[in-house]
């Protein structure tokens, strides 16, 4: 009758804890949170700064995110200053891309804007092709991350207004080319199931310090952080 009554009253014990306690006081540790992050794109993902330097890109910024939410993150960046879409679809034949590809759950991408810079540089009136090819390209590329790794989240970039500073008779010749860029990735992306992140208002909102150097398109650093938290929002609503 005593054995009965102690395991009785060790039941009632047990049962008493289980209610007042935080659950988790009986749980084993959590899993621990991880992710493999692969960045790729131009001179964005690169970092490349305002004044001519390498610094840090929105890549490196959302990793930070990652790890401030206590994510233990394998990273890798194979942005390029001054890639084409023609020259990621080349780099996605590279053995080490491939493998960091496959091992990836997160991808970000951001890829067009040279393209259609060269075209406005060296001939005007091609601008419309330039923005036909990064659609043929980029849907390639899509194709072939999603054959090496169906199941990896792609986020890819749309693209701000990097020519604030000029007349508005030259945004009223630019913008238009940026919304048509914009629409070709936007259609891409969503094509493939990757989640599209805009950037064109944010950036517009404080173009002055985000957008420095009126000489140059790339963003200072609390520009690249805005744009990795307009990333992180996408990745945490996802």
């Amino acid at each position: 009758m005593k054995v009965l009554f102690k395991r009785l009253s060790y039941f009632l014990l047990v049962l008493i804890l289980a209610l007042i306690l935080p659950a988790g006081v009986f749980a084993g540790n959590p899993e621990k949170k991880f992710v493999n992050y692969v960045a790729l794109g131009d001179s964005l993902a690169a970092g490349w700064t305002p004044y001519g330097q390498d610094g840090l890109g929105y890549p490196e910024f959302l990793k930070d995110r990652f790890e401030q939410s206590q994510y233990t993150v394998d990273f890798s960046n194979f942005g390029f200053p001054g890639y084409t879409s023609t020259d990621l679809k080349n780099q996605l034949n590279r053995e080490d891309v491939k493998a960091s590809l496959r091992d990836a759950n997160v991808i970000t991408i951001d890829i067009g804007a040279n393209d259609l810079l060269r075209a406005l540089k060296i001939n005007p009136s091609t601008t419309a092709t330039a923005i036909y090819h990064v659609q043929q390209n980029l849907n390639d590329i899509l194709y072939k991350i999603k054959a090496l790794n169906p199941k990896a989240e792609l986020y890819v970039m749309g693209y701000y207004n990097a020519f604030p500073y000029v007349s508005e008779q030259e945004q009223a010749l630019l913008l238009p080319l940026l919304d048509s860029l914009n629409g070709v990735i936007q259609s891409v992306t969503l094509a493939y199931g990757g989640t599209y992140v805009s950037t064109e208002k944010i950036i517009a909102k404080k173009f002055e310090e985000y957008l420095p150097n009126p000489l140059d398109i790339h963003l200072s650093t609390t520009g690249y952080q805005l744009i990795a938290k307009e990333f992180w929002k996408a990745i945490v609503s996802h």
